[in-house]
């Protein structure tokens, strides 16, 4: 339940998740503590909840928090990681800056972009040139006796709070018409809320805390992350590899033109993918695994190189799992055919369910998605892009990207959300991108930058999970929607605050680099080079595209023709993303394990062995929160994390 008792506690750990995820991430640089979609600073701050609440239980049971309260604020602190991180502050504040500090004469973004930068959207006028105060002071430090230019600011941030409150409104709605389809009827076991409510579960004597293999679990990712950050501090002290780059081991070519390919060692990875099912598993790191071939044979044979508009890795397999997405979006909207429907006839007056036990009802819902989107779309019609590429972009980001995503998190247990594609690589198959003009390619430059491309703490799966955590604990869903407005309301202001506080106190130049380096500016950058035609298109991208998809629809066919089936289509459809690429080996192992477990002890051995990977998860989440702690008390550097 949301009782006033719960905000209160939830509001100051909302300001404490904002400050520890930004410092984590923007200064020390080494441990993402907030992107993935089960935040460890979230996790680490329940445990203190719960630890909290049982001495103080004791000494006055009458202020004991209940586990329906203590759900409400794990998921206001869920929310604030997210909002602190990947999910908003760390692609917008930059985006607003670095394409005014990073214009020179050599890439032209002075006289290609900014007279095409609405004056009210960036903190800087687009009139004057490039390097100005604002700018440089966020990425070289304010001088002795400057303070943070809040005024500049406010009105930019409070303009660009209109598409992203109505995106975060659009995927609340979106959760609520999805839920009942994913968790009831398909019956989806969103395993990264399995182990919040093992630790709010009050069950004398069974408690997750009480089992020696939780501890024994919790010991061996501590160990190695004490190991190597002792190592940082005196070198003597050999370190554990946790991050083997496989690429070292294949110098010449073809094998050599293997795109990025490290293999990450992580206990809590492992025990995430132990709770999955080993279809899945196998699935995820035999098609990375087979993407890599791809690599070779491309090379090999000396194919013409397909370059999608954002230019990552091969382009062959980038466009394959472009159409899988959209493959797999339309095969799961057949499955959901008979809820949609009876969901949208109640939204047009029909008869139908209500959705009284929802976060929002039907109606409300179906109608507050259109409106939303709307807004958005409307918003960046506003600032520059046509608005038939703007409804396509939002669309597809909606719809797709976000879904799949979300069905990762929900079906996959995936612990960080990203894709392989863009929007604007879609519409490269019909549409030369420099046709879409220079304006359309300036606000598309900041769309993709705050939304599409960057997926990883995208809000959906919080919603979702939120949701499935609810009916667990015994929170009511529609105080769900109090509890996820109160976390948005209070953590955006914070977590602004803070992301500008400590790169115009710190200088960004020498934060992390893929926030104030990277993301920022890489569409200026890359829809640079499509109006300076040089971006080629190429006729094989949409065979890819086109072969992508009928290879999911395949595997989508056999999954439900055949019993037993070992592949699962979102397996092939992610096997190009940064979540496949960090997390490949972990599901490597843990399909080992699960595999042994269940072959030689069968279920009761798995779910014996149950507390022991979900106490590896809990111990390495916990580690990266203490020496994040550590790292801003004492100034040293911590151990690297292997969730890049």
């Amino acid at each position: 339940m949301l009782t006033l008792r719960a905000v209160l506690v939830g509001l100051p750990a909302i300001a404490a998740i904002c400050f520890i995820v930004s410092w984590a991430e923007l200064v020390t640089g080494r441990i993402m503590i907030g992107f993935l979609q089960l935040p460890p600073v979230a996790l680490a701050g329940l445990f203190v909840l719960v630890l909290a609440n049982r001495v103080v239980g004791r000494l006055s049971p009458a202020v004991r928090l209940r586990p329906p309260e203590i759900g409400a604020i794990y998921l206001m602190m869920l929310v604030a990681a997210i909002i602190s991180s990947r999910g908003l502050m760390e692609d917008v504040i930059p985006t607003l800056v670095g394409v005014n500090y990073y214009a020179n004469p050599g890439n032209q973004w002075a006289e290609v972009f900014f007279p095409h930068i609405p004056t009210h959207l960036v903190p800087w006028d687009p009139g004057a040139g490039p390097l100005q105060p604002a700018a440089v002071a966020f990425y070289e430090g304010l001088r002795h006796g400057d303070t943070v230019p809040w005024s500049a600011w406010l009105l930019p941030l409070a303009h660009w709070l209109v598409p992203v409150v109505a995106m975060f409104s659009a995927f609340l709605c979106l959760a609520a018409i999805l839920r009942r389809q994913w968790s009831d009827n398909e019956r989806l076991s969103f395993p990264l809320v399995q182990l919040p409510v093992e630790m709010m579960r009050e069950q004398p004597g069974r408690s997750f805390f009480s089992n020696p293999l939780t501890w024994i679990g919790f010991a061996l990712p501590t160990i190695i992350f004490a190991i190597n950050g002792l190592h940082n501090i005196y070198p003597a002290l050999p370190p554990i590899n946790v991050d083997i780059n496989v690429n070292a081991f294949f110098p010449e070519r073809p094998w050599a033109d293997m795109s990025f390919f490290h293999a990450y060692v992580s206990l809590g990875s492992v025990g995430f993918f132990y709770l999955l099912p080993t279809e899945l598993l196998l699935s995820f790191w035999f098609f990375h695994l087979l993407a890599k071939m791809q690599d070779v044979i491309v090379s090999a044979l000396a194919f013409p190189e397909i370059t999608s508009p954002h230019g990552s890795g091969n382009g062959y397999v980038d466009y394959q799992t472009a159409g899988a997405f959209f493959v797999l979006v339309g095969s799961l909207t057949l499955t959901a055919l008979p809820h949609l429907r009876a969901v949208f006839r109640r939204a047009v007056g029909r008869p139908g369910p209500r959705g009284e036990d929802e976060i929002l009802p039907y109606a409300a819902a179906v109608w507050g998605l259109a409106i939303s989107l709307g807004i958005v779309v409307v918003w960046f019609s506003r600032a520059g892009m046509a608005p038939g590429f703007a409804a396509f972009a939002v669309a597809v980001y909606v719809f797709v990207q976000a879904i799949i995503m979300s069905r990762g998190t929900a079906e996959a247990g995936l612990p960080m959300a990203e894709g392989s594609f863009t929007p604007l690589d879609v519409s490269a198959l019909v549409v030369r991108p420099h046709l879409l003009g220079v304006r359309t390619l300036t606000a598309n430059a900041f769309f993709d930058a705050l939304f599409s491309r960057d997926l990883r703490g995208i809000t959906l799966t919080a919603f979702l999970d939120g949701q499935k955590l609810a009916a667990d604990v015994g929170l009511r869903r529609r105080r769900l929607l109090y509890v996820f407005i109160i976390a948005i309301a209070a953590a955006i202001p914070i977590a602004a605050a803070i992301h500008l506080w400590i790169p115009y106190r710190e200088g960004a130049l020498g934060l992390y680099s893929f926030v104030y380096r990277g993301n920022c500016i890489q569409f200026f950058r890359e829809n640079g080079a499509i109006l300076q035609r040089e971006h080629r298109h190429t006729h094989g991208a949409a065979v890819a595209f086109v072969g992508g998809g009928a290879m999911t629809a395949v595997l989508a066919a056999m999954r439900v023709r055949y019993v037993g089936w070992p592949f699962h289509p979102l397996g092939y459809a992610l096997s190009a993303s940064w979540t496949s690429m960090v997390f490949w080996f972990p599901m490597f192992i843990a399909w080992v394990v699960k595999s042994l477990v269940v072959r030689y002890g069968g279920m009761r051995l798995f779910a014996k062995l149950r507390p022991l990977f979900l106490g590896m998860i809990f111990g390495e989440f916990t580690s990266a929160v203490l020496w994040t702690l550590a790292a801003a008390a004492w100034d040293i550097m911590p151990p690297f994390f292997p969730w890049p």
